[in-house]
Order: C-alpha cells, then structure tokens, then sequence
C-alpha cells in the first residue's frame, strides 16, 4: 500500500510540474529577451563611436589618401579593463569592435580608452585602430599595442 501511495504521489507531483511548466513556458513566451544583457562600459558610448568614425575620416583623406570611411561600428565588446590605483594613475579600457566600411570590408577594429587624461586630469583619450588600415605599423602589427 505505500508504494502505490508513493506511486501516485510521484504521478500528481509530475503532472503538477508539467502544468506548471507550461503555463511558466507561456507566461516566459509573453516577456521580451534582451538579446545582449552584458555591460559593454564606455566601448558603445555614441560619442567614443562619434570620435572615431571622424577621426578615421581624417586619417583616411590626409594619410591614407584613401576615400574610405567608416559606415557603421558593430558589435562592440570590452577586451581587458585595468582599473584606476595606487600604483596605476590612469584607468585604461581596452575595446574591440568590428567596423564596416564604405567600401563593404568588415574590419576588426580595436580601441583603447583612458581616463582621467589631458590638463590636469580631465577628460579622456581615445586611440584605435582598424584591421588592415595601419600600413605604418603605429600600432604594431596587427593592431596590436590595441588589444
């Protein structure tokens, strides 16, 4: 007699968790997924994104000698982060990010912010570099003084 008890308890038991289930499943199909949840810092910032497409435009006319701009910077993700200490005046974060070009040519592209930077602490630099655009090595091969 108590195995079969047990028995029907396991039966109601599991058929109260599939009727949980799904009305969990329906309740769970009704509330939007944010498809990126993750905290990407100040690399997605529109006016880092702002600062580097214009700066490569000027790059790109007066070094380059190149009609090539950037046409959109996607998915953006941070690299490393080395906090600001004691021992570390300036707070250092690294960027990663893939840059498509007017000419059609996805790009990696890798950036470096810091802050606090220029007179007297405030403020910030921004360095980067795209993938294949740096004949000069100023980044070192492959961008990589960046990554």
């Amino acid at each position: 007699m108590t195995c079969k008890l047990a028995a029907m308890l396991l039966t109601s038991l599991s058929l109260a968790a599939g009727a949980a289930g799904s009305a969990a499943t329906a309740d769970f199909a009704e509330v939007p997924i944010a498809r990126h949840t993750y905290d990407i810092g100040v690399c997605g910032e529109p006016s880092v994104l702002g600062f580097i497409t214009r700066r490569f435009e000027y790059k790109a006319a007066n070094y380059l000698h190149a009609d090539l701009s950037i046409a959109e910077i996607r998915e953006m993700a941070q690299n490393r982060f080395e906090p600001r200490d004691y021992t570390h005046l300036v707070e250092r974060e690294y960027c990663y990010a893939t840059a498509v070009m007017t000419d059609g040519v996805r790009r990696p592209l890798w950036y470096l912010i810091e802050r606090p930077w220029g007179f007297a602490g405030v403020g910030r630099s921004i360095e980067f570099c795209i993938g294949g655009l740096d004949p000069w090595y100023v980044y070192g091969a492959n961008c990589a003084s960046l990554r």
